[in-house]
């Protein structure tokens, strides 16, 4: 696959989709609830739990839903009146298991091609550098019903990207796969969106995947916005420090009780003892130093802690 940013280009200057009060009333649930959100290009994460409303977003962006009410707009288009046109030009990986078992990976990408609107010959190009670039070039010509879930994941992706889209909607792309096989996944995605030049809107309710790869990230909560922004904003400093030292939870609580004792508010996290931030004059590195070795403990690392996207359902709901 190469660069080519020709179709996304033209839309970075303008919000790549935008909703306003977008809401989807099944009647006993409400699936989204007035949402108000602009995504720009780059890769922007959807997060929330299952059922937060993620994959509903994503088909009335569509154009396979019908909104209850609100207005939304994709690449510039109107969801209402150029569903086909969206549909023509976005990259979709769908959540669920739709591969067809009995053909082969280099015939369903070329096939998906073909329906893209591509030739027989560029079809057949595209497929073999798609398939090429997602990892599947040895494996093109085995039956998709034969695949490892990782595999059946990268085929998936590759019928996505085949016609070069403008825009890629990637739902839960991880799902199933063994932590090597979602790290590979979650690099695919991040060049996807640096490499390549294309938009990206991926979804996972695993928080801290996107951590990784995302520069927007977009919270939902039973449907609700709970907050939209630079996934920097989410990672800012906290103004606590986080200590560890050799050993295992015992040395970790001698550790806490310590400084706990010296008036410093600690707690553990996993092998970590986080202080919380400390009075104005009081030197905690110092400190935290000289207690290490009072108590003859051996110290691994003081860091400055830093936000994680869970720490935004901690804190209660955050409009923006």
């Amino acid at each position: 696959m190469t660069a080519d940013t020709s179709q996304s280009a033209s839309v970075t200057a303008a919000p790549v989709i935008r909703t306003a009060g977008l809401t989807m009333d099944y009647g006993r649930v409400v699936a989204l609830h007035d949402l108000t959100v602009e995504i720009d290009a780059g890769v922007t994460g959807l997060v929330g739990a299952n059922g937060a409303g993620k994959s509903t977003l994503i088909k009335i962006l569509l154009g396979l839903q019908t909104p209850t009410s609100g207005t939304a707009q994709v690449l510039g288009h109107d969801i209402a009146t150029a569903d086909d046109e969206i549909r023509r030009v976005i990259g979709y990986m769908p959540e669920h298991d739709c591969l067809p078992p009995d053909v082969n990976a280099s015939e369903f990408v070329v096939h998906l091609a073909r329906m893209s609107g591509l030739p027989a010959a560029a079809a057949r190009e595209r497929a073999a550098d798609i398939l090429r670039l997602v990892g599947l070039d040895e494996e093109r010509y085995r039956l998709l019903g034969g695949y490892s879930t990782g595999m059946k994941q990268r085929a998936k992706l590759a019928q996505a990207l085949v016609h070069d889209p403008a825009l890629v909607f990637l739902d839960e792309p991880t799902n199933g796969l063994d932590p090597a096989s979602r790290l590979e996944m979650l690099s695919l995605v991040r060049r996807i969106g640096s490499d390549f030049g294309i938009p990206v809107l991926v979804t996972s309710h695993l928080l801290g995947e996107l951590e990784k790869i995302s520069d927007h990230v977009v919270i939902l909560d039973g449907g609700h916005l709970l907050r939209s922004s630079a996934t920097s904003q989410f990672l800012d400093a906290t103004g606590s420090l986080l200590v560890e030292v050799l050993g295992g939870a015992a040395e970790r609580d001698l550790l806490g009780n310590a400084l706990a004792a010296a008036g410093l508010s600690c707690r553990p996290r996993g092998q970590l003892v986080t202080i919380d931030p400390p009075p104005d004059g009081l030197d905690v590195h110092r400190l935290v130093r000289d207690t290490v070795a009072d108590l003859e403990l051996a110290l691994v690392r003081i860091q400055a802690d830093q936000g994680h996207l869970e720490d935004v359902f901690t804190q209660g709901a955050h409009h923006v």
